[in-house]
């Protein structure tokens, strides 16, 4: 039984514990953190109207729709694959969304009939790479394809006005007062990932998959259905993401998810993730979605011209796994 004394410089030493905790655990999340006030400022010292309230509002709205998709692309690469059709899955969501509503459709339904896209391109992508054994790029490649053909398909290319008059609130209402609904979804979307990763069962069988998958097989763990929920999760968030920004913008376009599929596996591993698979976390997809679209404003405002943020993203993500490839040597 511990005396008084010991019990007060237990209490004392635990804050300090945790800080040492947090810093050991979030250490590139916390470097990613710094990194993005330092653009921002710099941004802010050439165009002061960078640090404008209104300015960071505009870039966490636009950031919300990339997050989103990020968490999901997140799960996957932490098993060791990756999803190239969530761009197409984002696209062909909100091409769905928009012709259900264009044909007499609630706005429930219609949502319904979008997140329908996700999980059935999920299950697809899911069911081929664990019970077929393609391999996920050349699955997720081909679904991109097709998801981004359908896009084009099932309107002829047409874009689509979102005719509900109330559907902006999904985005830009406000359920808790003072937290506009984009930042909700994200914040929501955040805990429940980072705390399953940290925290269930289920989250810790990702990274055993991802670090060994054969070890993980070894050990019990369901490989195969576990592998599968995370390309099914992957395609359900990439139209969540789609359902989002069409309600941000009010129109659905047959190619608005383009260059998603890029900026989401970039601000994944922005954020800390190996693309080898066995690490990564929530918090880091978010931080990396926040420095691209922080990138891509200050851009703009600069007067940078346009095209060269492809070149920017590629260059990123090149760059970020030098590093990761740098540090997995030194350990």
């Amino acid at each position: 039984m511990k005396t008084l004394p010991q019990a007060i410089a237990s209490e004392r030493e635990s804050p300090s514990k945790a800080k040492r905790w947090m810093l050991s655990s979030y250490r590139t999340e916390i470097a990613i953190a710094i990194a993005i006030v330092i653009i921002e400022l710099a941004v802010g010292m050439v165009v002061p109207a960078a640090l404008s309230v209104g300015n960071l509002a505009n870039v966490t709205q636009a950031a919300a729709p990339l997050a989103i998709m990020s968490f999901g692309v997140l799960l996957v690469i932490i098993t060791g694959g990756i999803d190239l059709s969530v761009g197409s899955v984002f696209s062909l969501t909100g091409m769905v969304t928009g012709l259900a509503m264009a044909h007499g459709y609630g706005a429930v339904l219609s949502s319904l009939a979008g997140l329908g896209v996700g999980a059935s391109v999920g299950l697809v992508n899911g069911a081929l790479v664990t019970f077929v054994g393609l391999a996920p790029f050349v699955v997720t490649l081909s679904t991109y394809a097709i998801a981004g053909s359908l896009s084009f398909i099932v309107t002829d290319g047409h874009s689509l006005p979102i005719t509900d008059p109330n559907y902006w609130l999904l985005n830009s209402g406000t359920l808790i007062p003072g937290i506009p609904n984009y930042a909700l979804w994200c914040v929501l979307l955040l805990a429940l990932i980072e705390l399953g990763l940290n925290k269930l069962v289920a989250g810790r069988w990702l990274y055993a998959i991802g670090r060994s998958s054969s070890s993980a097989r070894a050990i019990g763990i369901p490989v195969k259905r576990v592998r599968l929920c995370a390309y099914l999760l992957s395609g359900v968030l990439a139209s969540c993401a789609g359902i989002v920004s069409i309600s941000y913008i009010s129109n659905a376009e047959a190619t608005a998810g383009s260059s998603l599929m890029l900026q989401a596996i970039a601000a994944v591993v922005i954020g800390g993730a190996s693309l080898f698979g066995g690490t990564g976390s929530a918090i880091g997809a978010l931080l990396g979605s926040l420095m691209i679209t922080i990138i891509q404003n200050g851009a703009n405002l600069i007067g940078v011209n346009s095209f060269w943020q492809g070149t920017v993203t590629g260059i990123v993500i090149l760059v970020a796994v030098l590093v990761d490839r740098v540090t997995k040597a030194r350990r």
